[in-house]
């Protein structure tokens, strides 16, 4: 039987669609564009992971540079510090002008070579502050005065009124500057006095001699030259009848040390502890004077030795 013939109208075609071919050629160009486009995203997906890597790859290569610039500068030296004022830089030639001529400079001391600096100046020698006590003991039975005048001793009294014994090759620091009212001799003393280095008597073992002065007002002034050293004085004196008053002070100026020693019915003896410390051409002033006298026979004070240590 024949084959109708059976087109849409207008066409020309078969009514049923289209050619088969056609079919064809719309399958092959659909597979074609399918191929293409996973074809690109494939080379897109490449250079996105090329460019992934790049990136990582810089970001490690940035932390080593990092870490070795931390590295070499914690172990580099620290860097040298710039010279102090005064100092010329290395590679500074000289200067232009003459030292001391330049604008704000001082005078240049003369005698010095480049780079030298004046001698810092010796520091200025301190006087210590002067030193001024006064105590009293009880005077022992018997009294060494070569042990306790180690520096120098003075004894009055031994053979009259004007007698004295120094000690031999004392230093001659104890002055007796005399004091007011006449001088006696006397052998009461409860206490006794010895020494074996004494001049012009040598020895001496166990004398109570001293001398005294009798009424208020009157006694004695003694000196002691000052070394500029701490030094001890021991003064043996006593009383009879009265109230002696003993005052110490320092030439050169200063407060004054007083002690009092009283017995209106009997002697009394003392001795004055005084330390003290001067400068030389300076000296110790010592006075001991009856202050009252508490009767008209004779009451006064009396002197028997002074030692120095």
């Amino acid at each position: 039987m024949p084959e109708e013939d059976v087109t849409r109208p207008g066409t020309g075609g078969p009514r049923h669609g289209r050619h088969p071919g056609d079919r064809l050629c719309a399958r092959h160009r659909s597979s074609t564009t399918a191929g293409r486009t996973r074809s690109a995203l494939r080379r897109l997906d490449r250079a996105r992971r090329r460019r992934r890597w790049a990136l990582e790859g810089v970001t490690v290569l940035a932390c080593l540079v990092a870490l070795l610039s931390y590295v070499n500068f914690d172990s580099e030296p620290a860097p040298e510090e710039p010279p102090t004022t005064g100092t010329v830089p290395a590679g500074v030639g000289r200067p232009s002008a003459l030292p001391g001529t330049q604008p704000g400079a001082g005078p240049a001391s003369p005698g010095l070579r480049p780079r030298q600096r004046p001698p810092s100046p010796s520091p200025t020698p301190t006087t210590p502050p002067p030193v001024l006590t006064l105590a009293r003991n009880e005077v022992p039975a018997e009294v060494d005065l070569t042990a306790v005048g180690t520096r120098d001793w003075i004894h009055w009294g031994l053979h009259g009124d004007d007698s004295t014994v120094r000690k031999r090759g004392g230093s001659g620091e104890i002055r007796d500057d005399g004091g007011s009212g006449r001088r006696g001799s006397w052998d009461g003393n409860q206490e006794t006095f010895r020494w074996r280095d004494g001049a012009p008597v040598q020895a001496a073992d166990g004398t109570p001699r001293g001398v005294f002065t009798c009424g208020a007002g009157r006694g004695f002034a003694l000196a002691i030259t000052g070394s500029g050293q701490l030094r001890t004085v021991h003064i043996y004196a006593g009383t009879w009848m009265a109230r002696g008053r003993f005052d110490a002070r320092l030439s050169s100026g200063g407060p004054t040390r007083t002690l009092r020693v009283e017995d209106p019915h009997t002697s009394r003896s003392a001795e004055f502890v005084v330390r003290f410390q001067t400068p030389e051409g300076t000296r110790l002033v010592l006075t001991w004077t009856a202050e009252h006298a508490f009767t008209d026979d004779c009451a006064g004070v009396s002197l028997q030795a002074v030692a120095l240590q």
